[in-house]
């Protein structure tokens, strides 16, 4: 009971500083997050973002209301391709790569998984985004190639 007693007066130090992330004023979405659009308050929300540099840069997903906590799921990083653009799709099986172009079909950033129209075939597929605005699908292990 002893031990009990003193790992609470450790933690609750802790739990009391935790701070949320909040939006300071209403942010559109597709905007890119700067210090002036956060704001930190000293609570604690489950699920929600605690520091202001892990949104710093990021493009909100979803309109941010002032006031309210800010979600992993409502930023993520800025959109390389927008919807309707035509990108280059990779193959790549083994020593096989196959390029086509296709068509985007949403907006997406480096490393999200995005649907793309093979512009040839007409086939729509799911592929990552990398850094260069291209779009890789298939083999075992999509994530190295980001």
């Amino acid at each position: 009971m002893q031990i009990l007693r003193v790992l609470i007066l450790v933690l609750l130090p802790l739990a009391a500083g935790a701070e949320t992330l909040i939006a300071a004023r209403t942010v559109r979405s597709q905007a890119i997050l700067t210090p002036a659009d956060l704001a930190m308050v000293a609570k604690t929300v489950p699920g929600t973002l605690a520091f202001a540099d892990e949104a710093i840069g990021m493009e909100a997903r979803v309109v941010l209301y002032a006031g309210r906590p800010i979600r992993p799921g409502d930023i993520g990083p800025p959109a390389i391709v927008e919807r309707n653009q035509i990108v280059t799709l990779f193959y790549r099986r083994g020593n096989l790569v196959i390029a086509v172009d296709a068509r985007a079909l949403g907006r997406a950033g480096a490393g999200d998984l995005m649907r793309v129209m093979n512009l040839a075939s007409r086939t729509t597929v799911s592929g990552v985004v990398r850094a260069d605005g291209t779009i890789i699908v298939g083999g075992p292990d999509l994530s190295r190639l980001k």
